[in-house]
């Protein structure tokens, strides 16, 4: 191993105009396909779902495009480099959530649902406290997915320009804050497809032709790219003075595992990640742009194959990362682990192929946060501002122009806090999103569609309770403060131990959900009851009006 890449005094990340370059080439070609949709954006309907025209197929690589986010390229990647095993447990958890989606969800919400998840726990329920709930759900994993992607993309900028200064990493994650308000303003959910279907099949396939770079460049299989990582591994001063054993890259607990405290954190994160997908808004939201419920479960099998097929190459890419790159050279360039699959690319095949890596992942986190922002903006509009404050009345115009706002409003907040959160891993900072979604939501969409004696106050009760315990849990814990990589890393008040607090809100939230349930009065609402059993389970009524 090349000695200079483990001093990492200053690591190489190609020809910073070359790299530019192809970045502005990407988003003009992207923002000419959101120009074109955008054209034909005029009712809400266009806005929020893309009026209901995609294929399964289309819609299956849309997914793949929403869920296949920095988190899954640049932090699942650099995860891997550095923990090994444990880092591959980001993938399993995010690719096994799929099953939950599939078998529970996808059909049901596609059958019941019409513009944003709220439709659906509102259906059996009244109307204005669940939406409101539902809203607040929506806004704050919205808000997390967001910080996530803000946070990678001003990495990878970083990486292509080597920006070490804070300052100018800020000024980073504010323009990719600013290119995509102007993206959703422009194409809404239509442009957002288009966009997530080209973006999806390209970072497929240079995911697969680095894969193949990977093999062909150790000359050998998975135990010579392994062997070559834990050498690699054992070179590390950084990891050394950390008090790493570089065989333990290989197996449970390099980061998961040495003290009681850390298994527990591993059993909250899984259970987050597990439970997570099915609650995600932005990801169900995209059941909402096929035609019928079949089409929903056909997309659902075309994601499930196309992110599994990714996630497998992350272990390769990742190992790969250890074994090539070093950790010490990740750990020293900007972004740190966040750094390793874009300077994977350079190592591989040059500063072009690396421009082109990170062109394409960049496209990753543009197509992602406009999905986010849509989502957050139509829970807005449609959720609060019509349902609400307007009781169902105001125009589809209105809606559109309060959720245009809306998005500019969350792109500013998720510029402000993906600054703050730039020093940590994407894929740890995407695992909180979902420990809120699996909290604030997913029991409600379980009672809802499942169990008949659910009421509004068990709703109401069972969303709060999530989420207030989620972000609680998360505020007061070492991602926020008290180490060297928390968003607030010169202060200390942190007095919850574990990093992921899915273990004790998700239970909280199932157990608010059942106690407001049997305290709380029956709404009586015993036809909407029968009319949603049936349409979930048959599709009957699919196009009536969900408002009641």
């Amino acid at each position: 191993m090349n000695t200079s890449i483990l001093a990492a005094e200053a690591p190489q990340t190609g020809n910073p105009i070359l790299n530019i370059s192809v970045f502005v080439a990407f988003i003009v070609v992207t923002m000419a396909v959101v120009l074109r949709a955008g054209k034909s954006t005029k009712e809400a309907s266009d806005f929020y779902t893309g009026g209901g025209s995609f294929s399964g197929r289309q819609n299956g690589l849309a997914i793949a495009g929403d869920y296949l986010s920095a988190a899954s390229f640049l932090g699942i990647v650099g995860a891997i480099a550095l923990n090994g095993y444990d880092g591959f447990l980001y993938s399993v958890g995010f690719f096994v959530a799929w099953l939950v989606a599939l078998l529970l969800v996808a059909e049901p919400l596609r059958n019941v649902g019409r513009f944003t998840m709220a439709d659906v726990l509102s259906f059996r329920l009244k109307q204005k406290p669940v939406r409101v709930a539902a809203a607040f759900g929506t806004l704050f994993v919205s808000l997390f997915y967001l910080i996530a992607q803000m946070a990678g993309a001003g990495s990878l900028v970083s990486v292509l320009l080597n920006l070490h200064d804070k300052t100018a990493q800020s000024i980073v994650v504010a323009i990719v804050g600013v290119i995509m308000i102007i993206y959703v303003l422009v194409g809404g959910m239509k442009g957002t497809t288009y966009v997530q279907m080209i973006k999806a099949v390209l970072l497929i396939l240079c995911v697969g032709i680095m894969t193949v770079l990977v093999f062909v460049s150790i000359k050998g299989g998975l135990s010579a790219l392994f062997d070559s990582a834990v050498s690699t591994h054992a070179a590390s001063e950084t990891l050394a003075k950390k008090g790493y054993e570089a065989q333990q890259l290989l197996e449970p607990g390099l980061k998961y595992g040495k003290t009681a405290t850390t298994k527990l954190d591993f059993l909250s994160l899984a259970l987050s990640l597990v439970l997570g997908t099915a609650g995600l808004p932005h990801v169900l939201m995209r059941f909402y742009t096929v035609p019928t419920a079949t089409e929903a479960r056909r997309s659902v099998t075309w994601a499930i194959v196309l992110i599994g097929a990714f996630y497998l190459m992350t272990l390769a890419l990742g190992f790969g990362a250890a074994a090539l790159v070093g950790p010490d050279t990740i750990l020293a360039a900007p972004g740190g682990a966040n750094a390793a699959a874009p300077l994977l690319a350079l190592e591989l095949w040059g500063p072009l192929f690396m421009a082109a890596i990170s062109a394409v992942a960049f496209a990753t986190v543009l197509a992602v946060v406009a999905g986010l922002a849509i989502t957050a903006s139509a829970s807005v509009a449609h959720d609060i501002y019509d349902a609400v404050l307007r009781d169902g009345q105001s125009s589809e115009e209105e809606q559109v122009r309060v959720s245009r706002i809306t998005v500019v409003v969350i792109g500013v907040a998720a510029i402000v806090l993906g600054i703050l959160a730039m020093s940590q891993n994407v894929a740890f900072l995407v695992s909180l999103a979902f420990a809120i979604a699996a909290s604030a939501n997913l029991p409600t969409i379980l009672y809802s569609l499942y169990w008949k004696r659910f009421n509004t106050t068990g709703a109401v009760a069972s969303m709060y309770t999530g989420l207030v315990a989620a972000l609680v849990l998360i505020i007061f814990s070492p991602a926020v403060s008290g180490t060297e990589t928390s968003m607030f890393s010169n202060v200390d008040f942190h007095w919850f131990p574990l990093t992921s607090p899915g273990i004790v809100s998700i239970p909280l939230a199932f157990l608010a959900g059942a106690i407001g349930a049997f305290v709380g009065k029956p709404d009586n609402l015993d036809d909407l009851q029968a009319e949603m059993e049936v349409r979930s389970l048959t599709g009957v009524g699919v196009e009536a009006a969900v408002d009641h």
